[in-house]
């Protein structure tokens, strides 16, 4: 197990001396550094924390802290779901929201240079301004986009567009040491060597610190519809999805829900935008499709092979989302489930386990199943198009150690099923602390410990967000 040393006074002042007064210790860290958006995790304090503005001081800071064996966590905005950001070691957490800057355009080669503690949201928006997209589309929008690149979010539209490791170029990063490398360049195709770059991605901060990123953005779409499908049951729902697919529409997104997440976002929003009864039938789940598209032309076309498809599909019926503030309601209400379902539980798990497309449906049956067996219950939706379920555990009545307790139970027999169904553990929140096991169990003794050898290659001293992803020597 690595072993660390304590922040000293002299150690403190050397940071103070690179960052000023955000250089912050005991009472005055920010509570919220100890743990991320899903507190079931645990709370961890750092003994101290610093706001990074620039490249330059995260060398420096890495540097006194390599020097001194002092872990360091890096984070961004803290909206992860695996505790990959919370400070396991203690030691000092790094924040980038300071590092927000929107650095150029380049419009002839279309890219984008940024630093990573520029949020998601500001990101698209302005790309938008300039005529542009930034295709990865995650639910938590008020993430950062360096955040988004250290777990590989996907987000609703990957299914066209694919997910944040397709719009990486290049990467300015900090390795454990201090020293800063250069990742990647502004061009879209390599065959030069390993590609160290997208060994990055996805790595939690565990190989390296990203402080500043060249994103590759498309032309902003012409127009774009948006369908609801609804359907008897979650069965006969997802069996539809492929269809979509093999008519050859090429949707940006195709979203799964189901009755009970329709109710609770209906309930949370006060906005019932997603039907629960379409011709005096019960809506057991629906599909939330969209498409680009050149002109209205084209989009009419996309909609009437839909509507035949859907028609032999037993599908309830096709409903247009029309009109922009339609739209707009529409995928407000898809972006909150998460949300609705923090409101009204107590107590949440999660996984976001991956799975192939024809196999969502046994796993929802047998996810269930286990909930129903242990007295637990389980809400999902997710992204029909690519496998990508996000499932939560919740209760109201447990304390803490019987939920814990009956939820391991869940997902010990869950990672177990999924890893039968071909899945994979995580296909967007990643792996932090709380799925480590899970992903040792998954690949294999043989593929974990390789991990861990590239790990001890980028940070021999294993400070650098210690006890994440494979780094089992490190435990709570």
């Amino acid at each position: 197990m690595a072993t660390y040393n304590k922040i000293t006074p002299e150690i403190a002042a050397q940071l103070r001396a690179v960052v000023g007064k955000r250089f912050y210790e005991k009472e005055s860290v920010d509570p919220n550094y100890s743990h991320d958006e899903m507190p079931i995790y645990g709370k961890y304090m750092p003994e101290a924390a610093v706001d990074v503005e620039t490249t330059e001081e995260v060398s420096e800071i890495m540097k006194i802290c390599s020097a001194n064996r002092i872990p360091v966590t890096c984070r961004g905005a803290g909206t992860g779901l695996v505790g990959g950001c919370v400070p396991l070691a203690g030691g000092l957490v790094l924040c980038t929201k300071r590092m927000n800057k929107i650095l150029g355009y380049d419009m002839d080669n279309l890219v984008v240079r940024i630093q990573p503690g520029v949020l998601l949201k500001d990101l698209a928006a302005d790309a938008l301004a300039h005529g542009l997209m930034y295709p990865p589309d995650p639910g938590e929008k008020t993430a950062t986009v360096g955040g988004n690149i250290s777990t590989n979010a996907g987000g609703m539209r990957a299914v066209k567009y694919g997910v944040t490791r397709d719009y990486v170029l290049a990467l300015t990063v900090v390795l454990a040491d201090g020293r800063i490398i250069e990742l990647g360049k502004s061009v879209c195709k390599t065959s030069s060597g390993y590609s160290l770059l997208h060994l990055m991605i996805g790595s939690e901060g565990t190989l390296g610190i990203i402080t500043e990123m060249t994103m590759k953005l498309i032309p902003k779409p012409i127009c774009d519809v948006s369908c609801l499908v609804p359907f008897r049951d979650v069965e006969s729902c997802i069996h539809f999805v492929p269809k979509i697919k093999l008519a050859n529409l090429d949707p940006q997104s195709i979203e799964f829900m189901d009755a009970d997440i329709v109710t609770s976002s209906a309930a949370f929003t006060g906005n019932p935008i997603f039907p629960e009864h379409v011709k005096n039938e019960d809506v057991g789940a629906s599909v939330l499709v969209t498409f680009v598209g050149a002109d209205d032309d084209e989009l009419d076309q996309k909609m009437i092979r839909l509507g035949q498809i859907a028609k032999e599909a037993d599908a309830l019926d096709v409903l247009v989302v029309a009109t922009s503030s339609n739209k707009k309601s529409a995928w407000a209400a898809r972006s909150s489930f998460l949300t609705a379902i923090e409101a009204d539980t107590k107590l949440i798990d999660e996984m976001d386990v991956v799975v192939p497309v024809d196999k969502i449906p046994a796993f929802l049956i047998y996810i269930r199943a286990l909930g129903d067996e242990n007295g637990i219950r389980i809400r999902n939706f997710g992204h029909a198009g690519d496998g990508n379920l996000h499932i939560y555990c919740c209760s109201n009545d447990l304390e803490e150690e019987e939920f814990k307790r009956r939820v391991k139970i869940i997902m010990d027999k869950a990672y177990t099923k999924c890893a039968e169904l071909q899945g994979q553990v995580s296909g967007e929140h990643s792996i932090g602390h709380a799925k480590m096991v899970y992903l040792r169990e998954s690949v294999g003794e043989d593929v974990f410990r390789l991990m861990g050898e590239i790990k001890a290659v980028f940070d021999p001293d294993c400070i650098l967000n210690p006890g994440k992803v494979c780094d089992s020597a490190f435990s709570v």
